[in-house]
């Protein structure tokens, strides 16, 4: 049952990302151009989607399982280090150089934009290059 919650939740996900525009780099590099042609629209998605997030995280907090019966397990790190600093500039500026993220770039491979190819290949080498040379936490 949790493979189909999971099937079926990815669905609907991926078809959001595609809905709101996530999955269109043009899209992406409008709304972070906040000194030239800025496009707003995408604030409204996130906004949403925080909203959202804050709900479920809310309503995950006082439980053990999941729906699917699967442990739910909320982290409780709140340090704020050079490591997540660096990481968040490296996330944020392969967002503003690719038009990707990870989630609306595996969904734009999926759906044949062969641009999202080179994103997802430059984010599988950080992902290796990463974990083989990082120190782990």
């Amino acid at each position: 049952m949790g493979n189909l919650f999971g099937l079926l939740s990815g669905l609907i996900f991926g078809l959001g990302l595609i809905l709101a525009g996530m999955t269109e780099p043009l899209k992406v590099k409008a709304f972070l151009d906040l000194a030239g042609a800025w496009d707003p629209s995408l604030a409204l998605v996130m906004g949403g989607a925080i909203a959202l997030g804050v709900v479920a995280f809310a309503r995950a907090k006082g439980r053990e399982l999941s729906w699917t019966g699967a442990r739910i397990e909320i982290p409780t790190n709140r340090t704020i280090d050079t490591r997540l600093i660096l990481g968040g500039v490296l996330f944020g500026a392969g967002w503003g150089i690719g038009g990707f993220c990870p989630g609306p770039a595996l969904v734009a491979l999926g759906s044949g934009m062969g641009e999202a190819g080179i994103f997802v290949a430059a984010m599988l080498v950080g992902m290796v290059v990463h974990d083989k040379f990082m120190v782990k936490a």
